[in-house]
């Protein structure tokens, strides 16, 4: 199994070039664990305080839960993946079943500032892109899939996406081992990414046949 951790700002463009690496291979060999849906459950804060939840910093994830998952994929059992609700903050009652594959990637704006995941990881990506562009992307998203204002998406931006991407987010870029300028559109880091990740299945794949 391989394990492929892809982070970069919010906006940047990290689910097209996941969405680009899955395209790339057979139905059913790439499993996704989003970033996403380790935030820690917030049922227990009052409704009007969930809208101040921060979730653009370390302490919003779940990581000892995330790591579990991935250890008992490569393990080659099954999981249940939680699911979240950004529209009310909480964890659902409802989570989703994956299969150990032969390449896991685990995705989200954060995942390479864990040191104890990071050790996890056989690749590890940083999506990167510009401010300004990064931030179109984010207010059309919040506008349509999270009922916001694009007042309020420039608010948030301004108030917690901009100084938690400085602090947490660009920083974590000198990990990685790979960086993708320009996003998703960045054809040619994304051809040799998925090239470097056929050649390591296939190495894999010999060793086995030859044990």
């Amino acid at each position: 199994m391989l394990i492929i951790g892809i982070a970069g700002g919010t906006g940047s463009g990290k689910t097209t070039v996941v969405n680009k690496i899955i395209n790339s291979f057979p139905v059913g060999e790439v499993a996704v664990l989003p970033q996403d849906s380790y935030y820690k459950d917030s049922s227990h804060v009052p409704v009007e305080e969930r809208s101040k939840i921060n979730f653009d910093e370390p302490a919003a994830i779940e990581w000892t839960l995330l790591e579990r998952h991935l250890k008992e994929l490569k393990e080659g059992k099954t999981i249940e993946m939680p699911t979240y609700s950004y529209l009310t903050c909480t964890r659902q009652e409802e989570t989703v079943r994956v299969e150990p594959r032969d390449v896991v990637i685990v995705e989200g704006i954060l995942v390479l500032n864990d040191p104890d995941l990071r050790k996890m990881l056989d690749v590890k990506v940083f999506v990167d892109a510009d401010a300004d562009d990064r931030l179109i992307r984010v207010i059309a998203r919040d506008c349509v899939e999270r009922g916001r204002t694009p007042e309020s998406v420039i608010s948030r931006y301004e108030g917690v996406l901009k100084p938690m991407h400085n602090m947490y987010i660009e920083p974590s870029k000198r990990f990685a081992d790979l960086i993708v300028p320009q996003g998703g559109s960045n054809v040619v880091a994304i051809s040799l990414l998925t090239d470097y990740i056929e050649a390591r299945l296939r190495k894999e794949r010999k060793l086995e046949n030859a044990n």
